[in-house]
């Protein structure tokens, strides 16, 4: 029987596949920027597969997110800028540096007795050493470093949370409801003007209030708004299906019958 592979074949099966010699075309095609799209796609699945405690699922998820790093780590490699082993060493060495409260040496091996500190110390020191270490990045600036790439209200969030840490910021969640007060306000000019650039201006504003709130409240906005689209789907599913035992459709209801049937969807869900 085959025993279990190992990291070393994987990282030789993406050899393999991008073999210019029997390789796959597909996998040869391929740059980095090309499988950036899979690469988020892949992390949103295994984010699915986590929220509905789907481990039997997840355990395939978490592969498919490695074969992405492997992927990287061969583009790398052959382009001379980096190696899957690289990728290892500088993310050791940057988790030792990290964690001087576990390894005050600063070694993985040998004797880490470090000091005892509770979660809000440990998460303090983590700032501390990435402020300093974007520092010697050359990224002095409090908000440099947050990634374009990353979705709209996490990188809000985290916009927001390198603001704070230098004092630029609201002391408590109600001066944040009443900013949010304030642009629904806005928005309802705009809306009332008709000018569709403030509108998308105000809406923007609006969304990033709202984030500040989730911040407060120490909600993850990206999070929580998933968890809304799978309430709104399956409430709307059950809608859909009362008009289906009627041989009815959606469209065919009318919109006073379809808050009845959703107010009836969401009542039926346990409290």
């Amino acid at each position: 029987m085959q025993e279990k592979y190992t990291v070393e074949d994987l990282l030789h099966l993406m050899a393999q596949l991008r073999n210019p010699e029997g390789g796959c075309p597909w996998d040869l095609k391929q740059s980095f920027a090309s499988i950036v799209p899979s690469t988020i796609e892949e992390a949103y699945e295994v984010a699915e597969a986590i929220e509905q405690e789907d481990f039997g699922h997840l355990n395939e998820e978490l592969g498919d997110l490695l074969f992405q790093v492997i992927f990287y780590a061969q583009l790398g490699r052959e382009q001379g800028h980096f190696d899957f082993s690289g990728i290892v060493d500088t993310l050791v060495r940057k988790l030792l540096r990290r964690h001087p409260h576990v390894f005050p040496s600063g070694q993985l091996y040998g004797d880490n007795r470090g000091e005892a500190i509770d979660e809000a110390r440990v998460k303090q020191n983590w700032e501390t050493i990435k402020e300093a270490e974007r520092g010697a990045k050359g990224e002095p600036r409090a908000l440099d470093g947050v990634a374009l790439g990353l979705p709209g209200l996490t990188r809000a969030a985290k916009l927001q949370k390198r603001a704070a840490r230098v004092g630029f910021d609201w002391p408590t969640v109600d001066g944040v409801l009443v900013k949010i007060e304030e642009e629904i306000a806005e928005l309802r000019e705009a809306i009332a003007a008709g000018d569709s650039d403030h509108m998308r201006e105000e809406l923007g504003d609006l969304l990033f209030s709202c984030v500040n709130a989730a911040r407060h409240l120490k909600v993850d906005p990206e999070s929580a708004l998933r968890d809304c689209n799978r309430k709104f789907e399956r409430r709307f599913n059950t809608v859909e299906a009362a008009l289906g035992a009627e041989g009815r459709k959606p469209a065919d209801a009318s919109l006073e019958e379809l808050d009845r049937l959703w107010e009836r969807a969401k009542s039926a869900e346990p409290r």
